[in-house]
């Protein structure tokens, strides 16, 4: 099956190198596989022949939101909120995939060997099969326990596992968890720990010092879930290591803005992302990452393109994911942005600029329309044209 999108009046990529294509405005999709990039004149015989054409009238088109901090469980529900469907409608928030930051909300979570490498494995293979409105889950995160092997971990990497948590397991102090943090490197998990004060009870708080001696992939929620690191932890750990920043919705935003001015006056750009550690105390946020997105464009001196960067593109990288990016050879996981109604913007980067939330006008996972003008957000300025072959507009 062949989808066209045509009259695009931008396009975001997602790679934070080469955040946009100024002089593209056809996208062409094969089977789900974005396959040509470029001018309506040069793809005129590709759009004739496709079974779709998305006219976006005008719109931005961007790589689909990827939340590289979620707290799923099993199923489209979470328990913390009591809330059903909250995945469905992340996706009418703009995100296409999740990635989870391990099933530590599960209720009556299992503390021993067996049931905790078990419900790793168990998320893992539940979400390859359940995609709630198309949404893709990267779940089945370890929570990394102080009884678990080398070769426990290398077994759970073997079933499926690509992700290990740190922060929530037994240890009297966050520096004994080296071991098996370098373990679950050494299997081939990214490896993402909590950062700041406690969150939960059975957590407690993880500082610079710790972490400097863990040396995990990813920070997770350096700027607080929901409480912040000290403002001299947050400038080391930029500063002085190389590990990714993931800056967060449910965290502080005081700290966000610092992270970001610090990686903006060292060369890190490429180490920042963008998740919402939601679902917690925090509530379920469908638009959580777009609204990270628009504050941080318009309180920082960071262009919209390059925050949306963060967002999918950035996250794609330190996760390593199949999605996130705008390009031939990439999943068309893709959404539709613009001005809302009643922002004085008159586009999608525009809105973001003034720290407006655009309205969503489609999202496409895969190559299928999942959803036009979004339930959640506030209404495009513009809608899209969608004209099936041998059908009318």
């Amino acid at each position: 099956m062949r989808l066209a999108l045509i009259n695009i009046g931008c396009l975001f990529t997602g790679d934070i190198n080469n955040p946009l294509l100024p002089d593209c405005d056809t996208v062409i999709v094969e089977d789900g596989t974005i396959t040509q990039i470029g001018k309506f004149s040069d793809l005129a015989a590709e759009v004739e022949q496709a079974s779709t054409v998305v006219d976006v009238n005008g719109m931005t088109v961007a790589p689909g939101l990827i939340d590289s901090h979620c707290h799923v469980v099993l199923g489209d529900y979470t328990p913390r909120q009591k809330c059903v469907d909250f995945l469905d409608s992340y996706v009418h928030g703009g995100v296409t995939a999740v990635v989870s930051a391990s099933e530590v909300h599960a209720p009556g979570r299992p503390h021993d060997r067996h049931a905790v490498m078990g419900l790793a494995i168990a998320a893992h293979h539940c979400f390859k099969h359940f995609r709630p409105n198309g949404m893709k889950v990267f779940a089945g995160s370890i929570i990394l326990e102080p009884f678990l092997t080398e070769e426990d971990l290398h077994y759970v990497a073997a079933a499926g596992v690509r992700y290990a948590k740190f922060g929530f397991g037994a240890y009297d102090d966050p520096r004994e968890g080296e071991p098996q943090v370098r373990w679950a490197k050494a299997a081939g998990l990214v490896v993402m720990s909590h950062c700041g004060g406690a969150s939960i009870p059975g957590s407690q708080p993880i500082l610079a010092e710790h972490l400097v001696v863990l040396q995990p992939h990813v920070l997770g929620h350096i700027n607080g879930g929901p409480t912040s690191l000290p403002d001299e932890d947050i400038e080391l750990l930029v500063t002085q290591t190389d590990m990714a920043l993931q800056l967060v919705q449910a965290g502080n935003l005081r700290s966000a803005l610092r992270i970001v001015e610090l990686a903006h006056q060292t060369g890190n750009l490429h180490r920042v992302l963008v998740a919402t550690d939601t679902p917690t105390g925090t509530g379920v946020m469908p638009l959580g990452m777009v609204k990270s997105i628009a504050e941080l464009s318009s309180l920082s001196s960071t262009p919209p393109e390059i925050v949306w960067s963060w967002a999918t593109g950035n996250n794609a990288d330190a996760f390593r994911l199949p999605t996130g990016k705008i390009a031939a050879g990439w999943p068309a996981d893709l959404v539709v942005i613009d001005a809302p109604w009643g922002s004085v913007a008159t586009d999608a980067a525009g809105a973001l600029r003034r720290g407006d939330i655009p309205g969503i006008a489609a999202v496409i996972i895969d190559g299928a329309i999942r959803t036009r003008r979004s339930r959640n957000t506030p209404p495009s300025r513009r809608e899209v044209l969608v004209k099936e072959r041998g059908s009318n507009p």
